[in-house]
C-alpha cells in the first residue's frame, strides 16, 4: 500500500513537470528488495505509462523539435532493445547499477540549477556525436530500466544544445520511446511477462498519478527541486548498493 501510494505521488510530481520518474521507481523497488530481474522492466513500463500523457500534450501544442531529437533516437533505439535483452549476472546488473545511479546523482546534483536557466546561445551538437550519445544512453537505459532522460537532460544542458523548454520536451519523448524499445528487450525473457503482471497496482497507480499530473498541471514541485531530490535519492541507492557489493 506504502510503495502504491509512493509510486501514485511520484508519477504526479514528475508527470506535472514533464518526467516520467524512472529513476525514482527504480530507486524505490531497490529498497523493497524487489527481485533484480524484474525491476528494470517495472520502472519501464511506469515510465511509458507517465510519459505518455506528457508527449502527447506536447505534440498538441507543437512543443517538440523532432528534428533535433532524430540522431539521439537513431542511436538509442536497437541499442535500448539490445540491452533490455541482455541476460545479465545479478552481481554484474549491480555493479553496473551502481555505476549507472552514482553517474546520474552526480550528474544532476551538479547541474540541477541549470534546469530554469535561460540561455541566449546554443551549440549546434554533431550529428555523429548526437548518435554516440543516444546510443549509449539507450544501451544503459535497457540494461538498468530507465528512460534516459535523467542522462540525456543534464547532457543537453551541459552541451548548451537548445532552450530549456525543447530540452525538457525532447528528454520526455526520448524517455518515452527508449522506455517502449528497453521493455520489448526486457519481455523478450523467458517468463517475465506473466511475473510482471503481478504488480499491476504499481500500473493502476502510476496512470492515476500521471493523469492527475497531466490534467491538472500541478507545479507542487519546480523541476529544478526534482532533479535535486532525484540525485540526493538515486546517490542513497547507489551507497547502499555499493556497499552490498564491496
Amino acid at each position: 500500500m506504502l510503495l502504491s501510494f509512493l509510486f501514485l505521488f511520484t508519477a504526479l510530481c514528475y508527470s506535472s513537470v514533464g518526467f516520467g520518474g524512472g529513476s525514482t521507481y527504480l530507486a524505490l523497488l531497490i529498497l523493497w528488495n524487489f527481485s533484480y530481474t524484474l525491476v528494470p522492466v517495472l520502472a519501464l513500463c511506469c515510465n511509458i505509462i507517465v510519459v505518455l500523457g506528457n508527449c502527447i500534450n506536447y505534440i498538441r501544442n507543437h512543443q517538440y523539435n523532432f528534428k533535433f531529437l532524430i540522431p539521439y533516437l537513431v542511436g538509442s533505439i536497437p541499442f535500448a532493445y539490445f540491452g533490455g535483452s541482455l541476460l545479465i549476472d545479478k552481481k554484474i546488473f549491480e555493479i553496473f547499477l551502481f555505476v549507472v545511479l552514482s553517474v546520474a546523482g552526480i550528474l544532476l546534483l551538479l547541474k540541477f540549477k541549470t534546469y530554469d536557466e535561460k540561455e541566449k546561445k546554443y551549440n549546434k551538437i554533431p550529428y555523429i556525436i548526437a548518435f554516440i550519445i543516444g546510443s549509449i544512453l539507450g544501451f544503459v537505459s535497457g540494461v538498468v530500466g530507465i528512460g534516459g532522460g535523467i542522462f540525456l537532460s543534464p547532457i543537453l544542458f551541459l552541451l548548451k544544445a537548445e532552450k530549456p523548454k525543447i530540452i525538457i520536451t525532447s528528454a520526455s519523448i526520448f524517455i518515452l520511446i527508449n522506455s517502449i524499445s528497453g521493455v520489448l528487450g526486457q519481455l523478450s525473457k523467458q517468463g517475465i511477462i506473466s511475473e510482471v503482471l503481478n504488480y499491476w497496482y504499481l500500473f493502476f497507480a502510476v496512470l492515476i498519478g500521471g493523469q492527475i499530473g497531466n490534467f491538472l498541471n500541478i507545479k507542487i514541485l519546480t523541476t529544478k527541486i526534482l532533479a535535486f531530490i532525484t540525485a540526493i535519492l538515486v546517490l542513497l541507492v547507489a551507497i547502499r548498493i555499493g556497499l552490498r557489493i564491496f
